[in-house]
């Protein structure tokens, strides 16, 4: 299995994404999968209410992918049958403040559309900005602010197979996956999600500053991976769990450690918005499941 990471020494990450979702197929015993959903901090135990038991794959067993380092995020990964859908549930994600390039952060997202995923949902922990979000509330994304300084599609070529890098990103949240979780839970707000690098937690100052550039929420992932997704055509879900007040908001220092409790308080909620939307989805007329060699 190669050892470097994804996109490193000037290899095409998309070729290391389809040699990774080679190797995904052959472990889960799929010809494709639909859709994937990203567990976020503290959001592992949603895999268990979907349906996964024993974990089918450690995604690190695959070429290119990386340790996971970020706490509370694990490689494993179940292969679910929600209805009419194949899904790919994985139990953690990477970020860029564990060092990882922007490359390695979405090769998971690669590999799993290059395993035939047409859907993401990506779930993830944020803090609050607007007092009107709750701690403990779940937060459709509707729009972001990329305030990383990256991009995944950095380096691309306008000729590049996959498509150029030129993305439109207007209604990269979809409208319709939206609309599907107000279907499930009609109390389910919407809001602009702000990424920043981390792994610090914000000040005051810049929480008072994002809040002036419009956004309602905060955290330290999911952007790369939507803009990759949405580079390689996804259509994409966002659901944010606010686990705490930002910095400012309300009095006080922010509680680090209860993050991921509060995350995981949400689970049954986030679970039930993702079993709902992806009944809602339409299936895909595709060659039937088929076990290949291990």
């Amino acid at each position: 299995m190669p050892t470097t990471t994804a996109g490193a020494h000037g290899a095409d990450p998309f070729d290391q994404a389809r040699l990774a979702a080679r190797e995904l197929l052959r472990s889960t015993g799929e010809v494709a999968h639909d859709v994937l959903v990203v567990l976020g901090t503290g959001l592992s135990p949603v895999a268990g209410l979907l349906g996964g038991r024993e974990p089918t794959l450690d995604l690190t067993t695959l070429p290119w992918f990386p340790k996971y380092t970020g706490i509370g995020h694990r490689p494993d990964v179940w292969s679910i049958r929600l209805g009419d859908q194949r899904v790919l549930v994985a139990a953690g994600r990477l970020h860029l403040y564990e060092g990882r390039t922007p490359a390695e952060v979405v090769h998971p997202i690669r590999t799993a559309m290059a395993a035939g995923c047409h859907t993401v949902i990506l779930t993830c922990s944020a803090g609050g900005i607007d007092p009107a979000l709750p701690v403990g509330r779940v937060v459709a994304i509707a729009d972001h602010l990329n305030l990383t300084a990256t991009s995944p599609l950095t380096g691309i070529p306008a000729d590049h197979p996959h498509g150029h890098p030129y993305v439109d990103l207007t209604d990269l949240w979809s409208p319709r996956l939206r609309q599907f979780a107000r279907e499930v839970d009609p109390a389910v707000p919407e809001g602009v999600y702000a990424q920043l690098p981390g792994p610090h937690l914000e000040t005051p100052a810049e929480i008072r500053m994002l809040a002036t550039l419009g956004a309602d929420m905060v955290g330290m992932s999911t952007v790369p991976e939507a803009i990759a997704a949405r580079h390689l055509g996804a259509e994409i879900l966002g659901l944010a769990v606010i686990t705490n007040s930002a910095a400012g908001v309300v009095p006080g220092p922010v509680d680090v450690d209860h993050i991921a409790t509060t995350a995981g308080g949400a689970a049954e909620s986030i679970a039930r918005l993702v079993s709902g939307v992806v009944s809602r989805l339409p299936p895909r007329n595709r060659p039937p499941a088929k076990q290949t060699a291990g």
